[in-house]
């Protein structure tokens, strides 16, 4: 991947105490340039989601994706070992892999070479007498992969930690409240392209400040109160217990969720920089977030449910997909909008509310060091703004 043009940081400096400190500016957000910076210091360097478990369940399944603008093929070898390559025969740069399915071997669109599935070339047609050249020493160069319950991670850079490490205390916690991820299926995708910066969306995700105001039907089901942000190094956890049912609550008519358990609670994880896993009691949500361009964010929503059923379970589903969509929408409206706000001559940075957006100032701590890694002979190169 080329590197990008560096870009002068200076207007900001990540403050860690939140009573002080003060957002990202408002350039970050609107300025096309960051988001080159974005892709080779964020995107590209960190566990990305890129396809589903069910696409890889045998061998000889595969699957193309992209990551960070790379072209990757993912792949089930013979020996039931989950690979990833880059997408990029060694000949001529042409494809090895198109769409998905089940193959022996992969096969370049271009001139024919063609590698097994562990990446080794098998076969160069016509390329006898080339000197200091050997088919053995030749192999799609790999990429990191892994498997964690319906999802498959990949991840670009050779040096960031495993997955495990990223993840934290997810999966254990997920395993103890008995959540059958790996069980569940795929029920429905759904795509929102929205204009506004990819941040302003996670930022808006990071908090429940604005649940009250935007989110009237959210509001109801949950005791907001008691909603609080946990933040870990490369994540951060959500807490929004489930209010108590009242006697005036009927379902369908004041709630989505009605639970008389005061515990039951939603479970909203967020991994950086983009992947989102929303425990409902019902269903696992998840929210893949990404940059179309300055300005664009597509927001890929996937719902999955363990036993949809029929009938009264099959009604239930819909309800929740329906409910999700509706918030949805509504903080469509609130990121589109923000993105025009960003753009005015009258706002710069704003700051904080300490009891309620220490999510989003996690997030900001993570972009503001990814980004300040641009370095020249170990300085930070100076570019104009």
């Amino acid at each position: 991947m080329k590197a990008a043009v560096a870009l002068d940081l200076s207007d900001y400096a990540f403050t860690p105490d939140l009573t002080q400190a003060g957002t990202l500016p408002a350039r970050w957000y609107t300025d096309p340039a960051f988001l080159t910076l974005e892709t080779d210091l964020i995107f590209a360097k960190t566990w990305q989601p890129v396809g589903r478990a069910e696409m890889v369940r045998r061998p000889g399944d595969f699957f193309t994706c992209e990551l960070a603008g790379e072209p990757l093929v993912i792949t089930r070898d013979k020996s039931g070992a989950l690979r990833g390559f880059y997408n990029v025969c060694r000949h001529r740069a042409g494809p090895v892999a198109s769409g998905k399915g089940n193959r022996k071997s992969l096969q370049c669109r271009y001139h024919g070479w063609t590698y097994g599935l562990d990446g080794r070339l098998l076969t160069a047609p016509e390329f006898e007498g080339v000197a200091n050249w050997r088919k053995e020493q030749v192999c799609l160069t790999p990429v990191r992969v892994a498997e964690w319950g319906p999802f498959i991670m990949a991840c670009l850079d050779e040096a960031a930690p495993p997955l495990d490490t990223i993840l934290g205390s997810i999966a254990g916690e997920v395993a103890a409240k008995q959540i059958p991820m790996a069980s569940m299926s795929l029920i429905e995708r759904r795509d929102y392209t929205i204009n506004c910066n990819w941040k302003v969306y996670i930022d808006n995700y990071l908090e429940g400040y604005h649940i009250p105001i935007a989110h009237p039907g959210l509001f109801r089901e949950i005791d907001y109160d008691q909603y609080r942000v946990e933040t870990f190094p490369t994540y951060s956890k959500q807490h929004a217990p489930m209010r108590p049912a009242s006697d005036v609550d009927v379902l369908d008519r004041d709630r989505r969720f009605l639970r008389t358990e005061a515990e039951e609670e939603a479970l909203y994880y967020w991994v950086f920089p983009n992947f989102m896993l929303n425990f409902y009691p019902d269903n696992l949500q998840i929210n893949i977030i990404l940059p179309l361009g300055h300005d664009k964010t597509l927001t890929i929503f996937e719902w999955y449910f363990e036993q949809p059923g029929t009938g009264g379970g099959w009604e239930s589903m819909q309800n929740s997909i329906a409910f999700s969509d509706q918030v949805q929408q509504e903080d469509i409206v609130i990121c589109e909008t923000v993105q025009k706000g960003l753009q005015s001559r009258s706002y710069d940075v704003g700051r904080f509310s300490v009891q309620r957006e220490n999510g989003v100032h996690h997030f900001h701590s993570l972009v503001y060091h990814a980004l300040s890694q641009q370095t020249q002979g170990g300085e930070a190169r100076p570019t104009t703004r």
